[in-house]
């Protein structure tokens, strides 16, 4: 078989498997045929959106949007925000192609890979609010590929697309004109750069340039960063965060570790009362980074992480 034949062999194969696991068609050999005939998953508390981003199920074996669906549904998340190489692949992005092939692909490919990927989420009650892929949001990205990121973005039902914080303000700025062009916010994510001034001229430049606060990544980060600061940070700026990524570290001083919820620094609990108490309607993402305990696997711990939200937000 040549290398092109094993090619279109392969996407056939995925593209079946992702629309036999949302019903879309049925066969009596595929495992995942009747995977959503359960219930849906509802990860929504007392008004507070518990999600995931998908970069969580990292270690599971199988990669493809219909396993990384089928993961979301067992870990009984209902919303998350979805890391983009899954649903490229299953859109027919170019394997091993050097960017210059990746930009061409992106800038005339159909929107209609990913409306059924969009289907297959909704088929089983999952909504996705958020889209990362930052290497079409890039310095040397194309005006086409930031086009193309966030029409697919706005197909996918989400209502941002997040990457690191750039260095350079000219290129929050760029990205901010069009997120206004495509009414797309455009959160930016930190790690241990983070501190409550950090997005300021991000902010300052477009109304669509927003915050995609980890609030882990803010506690070990120390300095002047605590966890009454943290909290006081989301009060100032509630109205431009889009999304958190929740993750229980460690403070500097104490090391900085990623640990399982409950067992680090990050004030989670008070976090999520003062969602719940403010209604501020921004979905929190699980985002599992402490290691997997030995016979366990990442769907487990990211269900306890939900487990461990919704016995606060709904005691008793």
């Amino acid at each position: 078989m040549s290398s092109n034949e094993k090619a279109c062999s392969r996407r056939s194969f995925l593209t079946s498997a992702a629309l036999a696991s949302a019903g879309l068609i049925f066969t009596n050999t595929n495992d995942w045929a009747n995977a959503f005939n359960q219930k849906k998953p509802n990860s929504k508390f007392a008004g507070v959106q518990i999600g995931a981003i998908t970069y969580s199920f990292r270690s599971m074996p199988e990669k493809n949007i219909a396993d990384i669906l089928k993961y979301i549904v067992a870990s009984g998340v209902s919303a998350v925000e979805l890391m983009g190489d899954a649903v490229e692949a299953y859109a027919g992005k170019p394997q091993k192609a050097d960017k210059a092939a990746v930009a061409a692909w992106r800038a005339h490919v159909s929107m209609d890979k990913f409306k059924e990927v969009r289907k297959m989420f909704d088929k089983a009650g999952v909504s996705i609010y958020a889209f990362k892929q930052p290497d079409a949001l890039a310095m040397n990205s194309t005006d086409a590929e930031i086009d193309y990121l966030m029409r697919a973005a706005k197909v996918l039902g989400a209502k941002s697309v997040t990457l690191e914080l750039p260095k350079k303000a000219e290129h929050t700025a760029r990205l901010g004109s069009f997120g206004t062009k495509h009414k797309m916010f455009v959160g930016y994510h930190t790690h241990l750069q983070a501190t409550d001034q950090v997005w300021d001229v991000a902010l300052s430049q477009s109304p669509y340039n927003s915050i995609n606060l980890d609030c882990g990544h803010y506690i070990a980060a120390g300095g002047a960063n605590t966890r009454a600061s943290l909290l006081a940070l989301i009060e100032a700026k509630h109205d431009r965060i889009t999304s958190f990524h929740m993750k229980d570290r460690k403070s500097k001083q104490n090391g900085g570790d990623n640990l399982p919820w409950g067992a680090g620094d990050t004030p989670i609990k008070e976090i999520l009362l003062l969602l719940k108490q403010k209604k501020y309607d921004i979905p929190v993402s699980v985002e599992l980074e402490y290691k997997v305990p030995e016979g366990s696997d990442a769907v487990k711990e990211v269900k306890k992480c939900v487990g461990f939200a919704k016995n606060i937000l709904l005691p008793g």
